[in-house]
């Protein structure tokens, strides 16, 4: 195992694969979570959050396919684990970047991912204890886009991709 940084950040998926395979340059959080949570720059762990809703998923799978960003099936995420590390290089309050979208954020660089290890996470920087185990899926995350029957001919298209009528609703605020 690597020396990792005993300081980490726990973020939802997909966003928490998205920042450690280098596609996520921004950690979008509001000016108090970032005050109150003591986060500034240096290097530290991400951690992937245990809890996932359906329809935070699907947003943010449609967001990442926005940039060209094929997401991994929710059954291949690793959740409630530290799944690797970035260094964290400032606050902004404004960005041009597609990826700044709320009063403020962490800027990102230099992702490393690791082996996921378990462990509890915790609201702004904590320290991290490895423990535990991997966030079991749930059964949403076990059918999440498999074609369901065409009720007149029974055909499925399991090989389709996953695609959006229209942009998905925005889950949080």
């Amino acid at each position: 195992m690597h020396d990792l940084p005993r300081l980490a950040l726990s973020v939802r998926q997909p966003s928490a694969w998205a920042i450690i395979a280098g596609h996520k340059p921004i950690e979008n959080r509001t000016l108090g979570s970032i005050r109150a949570g003591r986060m500034g720059p240096g290097r530290i762990c991400i951690h992937a959050a245990a809890g996932l809703k359906e329809e935070e998923f699907g947003y943010l799978y449609w967001r990442l396919g926005k940039h060209g960003v094929t997401c991994p099936h929710p059954m291949d995420l690793a959740r409630g684990a530290i799944i690797g590390t970035v260094e964290v290089t400032g606050v902004i309050t404004a960005s041009d970047s597609e990826w700044f979208g709320g009063a403020a954020g962490l800027t990102l660089r230099d992702p490393e991912p690791c082996t996921p290890i378990p462990a509890r996470g915790a609201l702004g920087y904590f320290e991290w204890q490895p423990g535990g185990t991997l966030a079991t899926p749930t059964k949403w995350m076990r059918n999440w886009g498999r074609a369901t029957p065409d009720a007149a001919t029974g055909d499925l298209f399991p090989d389709a991709p996953i695609t959006f009528a229209a942009p998905p609703q925005k889950p949080w605020g």
